[in-house]
């Protein structure tokens, strides 16, 4: 009897260790509800426009507004349904892009070569066309509403763990943090631009995480699990671009 009582007493002390967020998990992209926003494009007498800012369209490296990740930009015309862009930090690439336009003009396919991390992550965009460009421009130009995001399995997997003190997160690829629900802000690790966390517990099941950069907010994520503990809705309000995000997460076996 004194044994029975004993585990009867340890019980909820393991129930309560057990967080509905640890594990691993990894994003369904075929969940991904895209924002509305549409992107717009400007490529016409050799030089490239986008949200103001515009660079030569000659495939050398240009001094654009620098951010986390890319102080340059290059753009280069493969040809004239295939346009490439490459971001690079201090030199280094980070990000490379291949734009194509579909034969008929009306659907935009881009592959994203991410080298920011360990491994290379690839991420591929499909819009549509909502408006031409101007006479003369290259077919890349006008607007374009994406409906359709896919990225490689080794960028949509994240491993979860939640106490009561703090919560945290890594990716097979190394980036990773380790924050308490105190308000304070902690570095990501492995992360080039240096983005700092601080993690709110809502509710058992319900975390949020704001994001900051160069003492700037950039970004607010939560993640809820659902009472089945088998996926994580999750929504990030990008403060970048005023755009949201939405997004199921399926859980792994362990």
């Amino acid at each position: 009897m004194k044994t029975f009582l004993s585990l009867l007493l340890l019980l909820p002390v393991a129930t309560l260790a057990q967080s509905p967020f640890d594990g691993t998990w990894i994003i369904d992209s075929g969940t991904t509800q895209i924002p509305q926003k549409p992107a717009v494009y400007l490529l016409a007498k050799g030089k490239f426009l986008r949200e103001g800012v515009e660079i030569n369209a000659d495939g050398t490296d240009q001094k654009v507004p620098e951010t986390g990740y890319w102080d340059t930009v290059s753009i280069r015309i493969v040809d004239d349904h295939t346009v490439e862009t490459i971001s690079k930090k201090a030199g280094t690439t980070m990000f490379t892009e291949v734009a194509t336009v579909s034969p008929d003009g009306q659907t935009l396919t881009q592959v994203v070569k991410d080298t920011t991390e360990a491994q290379a992550v690839t991420i591929e965009t499909i819009s549509k066309r909502v408006e031409k460009g101007p006479s003369g421009s290259h077919v890349l130009s006008g607007s374009w509403q994406a409906f359709k995001v896919n990225k490689s399995k080794n960028g949509s997997t994240i491993r979860y763990k939640c106490t009561a003190d703090g919560f945290s997160a890594e990716t097979p690829l190394g980036e990773k943090f380790d924050a308490k629900f105190d308000g304070k802000f902690y570095p990501v690790e492995d992360d080039p631009a240096h983005t700092m966390v601080s993690l709110r517990l809502v509710s058992p099941n319900s975390v949020e995480q704001t994001a900051k950069r160069d003492g700037k907010i950039v970004g607010v994520l939560r993640l809820t699990v659902a009472p089945d503990g088998a996926t994580i809705h999750g929504t990030y309000e990008n403060k970048e671009d005023n755009t949201t995000t939405g997004f199921e997460m399926r859980k792994q076996p362990q």
